[in-house]
Order: C-alpha cells, then sequence, then structure tokens
C-alpha cells in the first residue's frame, strides 16, 4: 500500500466526491434471487464517453456517445445484474429521468424530452438459484429514487449484488482522488470477472496501489488455503462460456471535458482493470467503461489531463480492492444458485 505523489481521497473516498454525482443501488437477495441495479446520477448537462474492451459486451445507448455524434450529456447510467434481460431496468430509470424535468428536447413542447440513459449489464443469471430472477423497470426507478450524494454503499449491492471475480465473491466498489489543482477525479465499479485479482500467492493483485485511506491493514493469505482456491478456481476455468462475466466502471470528474476527452478518459480508465484484475478484457467479459465529465471546473492544461488521466486509472484500481475487501460471502447452494467466498474467508484462514 503506498501514497502516491500526495494524492489524497475525497470526503467519502467515492464517484459521490464529484460535485453532484449522486449513487442508488437496489439489491435482489431474497431466496432465489441474487442481483440488482445500480445507477449513477450526475448533474444536468453532463458530458459523457464510453470505451468498450470486453468481447462480450452488453449495452445500451451507449453508442450515442461516440464523438462524431449528436448527443453529448447523458441523465443517468445505469449497470444492472440479469445480462441482456438487465437492460431492461434503464427502462424505469428512463421514466423517473422524464418525471424529473430531465431529457434531451426533441420538440418545442415542454414533455417532449427524451431521457439518455446508457446503460451496461453484467452477467448473473441463476446465481441466487432462478435463472429467470432478473432486474427488471422497478428496479431501475427504486435504484434511481435511492440514488443519494453521500457515502456509497459497497460490496454484495447493487448490480454487484450477484458478481465474481476470479472465483471469489465480486461487488461494488468506489474511490476518488482530489488532484493538487483542486479538480476531483473518480470511480465506482462492478467487479464480476472472469479474471483473477490475486497474486500467485493470494494477496490481491491491486493492493500495491491503494492509498493509505483506502482499507485498513490487510490480513496474510494462508498458504494452504491459497494452494486450496487455486485447485478450485482451474476447475471453475474449465467450465467457462462466453458472455458469462464484465467488468464495469463509471468513471467521473468534475473537470470540463469535450465529448471525445471524455472518450480518452474511459480510454486510460481501462488500465486500472488491468492493475487490479488478470486477464481483463477477454472473449468472457464485457469489460465497459463510462466517462462523466460536469463541467463544474476549468479545462486542464496538458500536465493536468495527464494527472487527471493517471488519477482516473489508479481510482479505478482502488474501487476494485474496496469492492472485493466489501464483499461477504454467499452460499445459496440450498436454493441450487451460487456458492462464494470472499477474499478475506477463501485465502486468509483454513476453514
Amino acid at each position: 500500500m503506498r501514497d502516491d505523489g500526495g494524492m489524497r481521497p475525497g470526503a467519502h473516498n467515492a464517484i459521490t466526491d464529484v460535485d453532484g454525482i449522486r449513487v442508488g443501488h437496489t439489491t435482489r437477495d431474497e431466496p432465489g434471487w441474487l442481483t440488482g441495479t445500480t445507477v449513477v446520477v450526475p448533474p444536468t448537462g453532463t458530458v459523457a464517453g464510453v470505451d468498450v474492451r470486453g468481447g462480450g459486451p452488453g449495452t445500451r445507448e451507449s453508442d450515442l456517445l461516440d464523438p462524431a455524434n449528436t448527443v453529448d450529456a447523458v441523465d443517468a447510467v445505469v449497470l444492472s445484474g440479469g445480462s441482456a434481460f438487465g437492460l431492461g431496468s434503464a427502462d424505469g430509470v428512463a421514466d423517473a429521468v422524464w418525471e424529473d424535468g430531465r431529457g434531451w428536447p426533441v420538440g418545442a413542447g415542454a414533455d417532449e424530452r427524451v431521457p439518455i440513459v446508457p446503460a451496461a449489464i453484467v452477467f448473473d443469471l441463476g446465481r441466487g438459484g432462478h435463472w429467470r430472477h432478473h432486474p427488471g423497470p422497478s428496479d431501475g426507478a427504486g435504484a434511481y429514487h435511492a440514488a443519494t450524494d453521500g457515502p456509497v454503499l459497497q460490496g454484495s449491492v447493487g448490480a454487484g449484488t450477484g458478481a465474481r471475480a476470479g472465483g471469489l465473491r465480486g461487488g461494488v466498489g468506489s474511490a476518488s482522488t482530489v488532484l493538487d489543482s483542486g479538480a476531483v477525479v473518480a470511480a465506482l465499479v462492478v467487479v464480476n470477472a472472469v479474471g483473477s485479482p490475486l497474486t500467485a500467492d493470494g494477496h490481491l493483485l491491486g493492493a500495491s496501489w491503494t492509498l493509505l485511506e483506502d482499507h485498513a491493514p490487510l490480513p496474510e493469505p494462508h498458504p494452504d488455503a491459497v494452494a486450496a482456491h487455486w485447485v478450485a478456481r482451474q476447475a471453475e476455468l474449465e467450465a467457462l462460456r462466453a458472455g458469462t462475466a464484465t467488468t464495469l466502471a463509471v468513471v467521473a470528474t468534475d473537470a470540463s471535458l469535450g465529448k471525445a476527452a471524455c472518450r480518452r478518459l474511459a480510454t486510460v480508465s481501462h488500465d486500472g482493470m488491468a492493475r487490479a484484475l488478470s486477464p481483463v478484457h477477454t472473449a468472457f467479459d464485457g469489460d465497459t467503461v463510462y466517462a462523466l465529465s460536469t463541467g463544474a471546473r476549468p479545462t486542464p492544461e496538458a500536465l493536468d489531463l495527464v494527472a487527471l488521466h493517471d488519477a482516473a486509472a489508479r481510482s479505478v484500481t482502488r474501487a476494485i480492492v474496496r469492492a472485493l475487501l466489501a464483499a461477504t460471502s454467499v452460499d445459496r447452494s440450498a436454493d441450487g444458485g451460487l456458492v462464494a467466498a470472499s477474499w478475506r474467508e477463501a485465502v486468509t484462514a483454513v476453514r
């Protein structure tokens, strides 16, 4: 664990440290369920970009964010479980956004607005025990209405409820960085990766990139538990199917960036995944990063832009580590569903 270059987190050490950003979750973990939805709600006029790197993505309205296309502002970003079925959760968010008076104007009337709500999904079907239990419009609307600008609930919640990461329990994580310029950049991730978050000896791969404020001192992995984990991991790999994982991220900053610059911020932020998960961007994952700029601060100069990119990638890595540390073990075997231990339980003690 290190404290690089005077970087420090914001008050919440979360994406809500970017002024105006709100986050809400809907968590479905009742019997037969293990899924959910997370919604990031930015201020009106927030510019966005996206970069999709995984071989099995599931997205909605992401093509709008191409710098060559017209629409440049988004009203919400939806991250959801449920694979392709879960994209329907964005319908509920779109309705709630419209009711709030937001949306891209397409006519002269006050009601002639179309909410711009990009969405991306992770695969978690069947992990609660029932294949068709997935988030829908009511879950999206619930997450939208629950959104606040306070501390972000992390771990096995929202879109990370049924997540796995290299055979361990995945989840939601968030982290922020305040730069010397005063600009804030932050990330929220949903970790549901084929790749492993561990080194060969069981340490968290991304832990060396974290700040002192990110977590308490970490326990040491137990060699016997680590060995058992890698045996189980090999069996899991042999049963893999394409499109059954994905890590998602939303990166936000108050620095003023155009649509193309947001796309570049999303591109660089993928480096943060590669520092915490190995491998990334496989045929089994749909790895996607959205980048948001609220425009509250001036456009960065060249060196400040490099610092912003660096901090964004680091924030993604730190958010992944924090997701894994906040995740809790689950056993849904009685329902025919997922059994997954958290990192702490899987490799730091012999049970």
